[in-house]
């Protein structure tokens, strides 16, 4: 009898440990933690297009998914958000915007992380990506965009376009560094116009409107949060406003479609969570952009529309 007890108590505690087994494999999520430095239109498609490729990849796969989307609000809180993502030990961090970017890079070697809407991976860690990072990049070409301007604009040499960004954004910089050469090798004067706070925008703005025939707006985060300020200072004095980024203050753009690059982030994710790929078995990715021309801005002041 003793022994029958015992044969039956074993095939319990293996029955007991199967079903436990199995449902961990069940409840085992995959965990995924999204820091976005700040709302504004282009940072909220690109996370919305990483979410939904993320998503689709999972149930096509038939696996569940657990994707935390939080947003900084500003560069100094990144960190913040980057060490409750790591604490939590998620599967996989994407960083949307280069603060966010290097919050990640800085806290963890072990988790993969993929950024997007960052211009520059190169410079931005200084010449080495790290291993464990890789994404995709909002660069556009700086000539095209300059040239862009030159053309529907006729601007000559002596023509002065200002290029408005804030301090605080390293990608910004390399932007401006970019389109001045480009410029002033057509003799065009390129002047920086820069801000460290919001509350000095609107007075920056004011100033660079009333001293120059176009204004430049590189893919500048802070900028474009306030943009409608950039609008609406410039639109009544009669300055066309070009950005890389688009937006609805753009008379013309060069820009890539953010909700894109997105969903091409969360793709290399899917892959790397998925069918065992890691971030250095990709290369930084960059979209193709296009030329885009806000028909009514432009008719305000009598720019040509190209016809294709």
């Amino acid at each position: 009898m003793k022994k029958i007890i015992s044969i039956v108590l074993s095939v319990l505690l293996i029955c007991t440990m199967c079903l436990a087994f199995t449902g961990c494999g069940k409840n085992d999520k995959i965990t995924i933690g999204v820091c976005q430095l700040m709302e504004h239109e282009s940072l909220d498609q690109a996370t919305q297009g990483f979410v939904d490729a993320v998503n689709e990849a999972m149930k096509a796969a038939g696996k569940e998914v657990d994707i935390d989307v939080q947003v900084a609000g500003d560069a100094n809180l990144c960190t913040t958000v980057i060490n409750t993502f790591t604490s939590k030990k998620v599967d996989l961090i994407m960083a949307n915007a280069t603060p966010a970017l290097l919050a990640a890079a800085n806290a963890t070697t072990e988790i993969p992380v993929l950024g997007t809407s960052v211009t520059d991976y190169s410079d931005t860690f200084s010449g080495s990506i790290p291993a464990n990072v890789s994404g995709t990049s909002d660069a556009v070409p700086f000539a095209e965009q300059a040239q862009m301007m030159i053309d529907t604009l006729g601007l000559q040499a002596g023509d002065q376009v200002g290029v408005l960004y804030c301090t605080n954004e390293s990608n910004s910089l390399i932007q401006y560094e970019a389109v001045k050469a480009l410029f002033e090798a057509e003799g065009i004067v390129v002047v920086p116009y820069t801000f460290s706070e919001t509350t000095e925008l609107q007075g920056v703005v004011t100033n660079m409107a009333s001293q120059c025939k176009a204004v430049y707006v590189p893919s500048d985060n802070t900028v474009a949060q306030n943009d409608s300020i950039v609008g609406t200072i410039c639109g009544d004095m009669n300055v066309p406003v070009y950005t890389s980024y688009g937006g609805a203050v753009c008379y013309a753009s060069l820009s890539i479609d953010y909700y894109q690059l997105g969903y091409e982030t969360g793709k290399m994710a899917a892959e790397i969570l998925l069918n065992g790929k890691t971030p250095a078995d990709y290369e930084i990715m960059t979209l193709v952009p296009t030329v885009t021309y806000n028909e009514e801005l432009c008719a305000q002041l009598g720019i040509t529309v190209p016809e294709n």
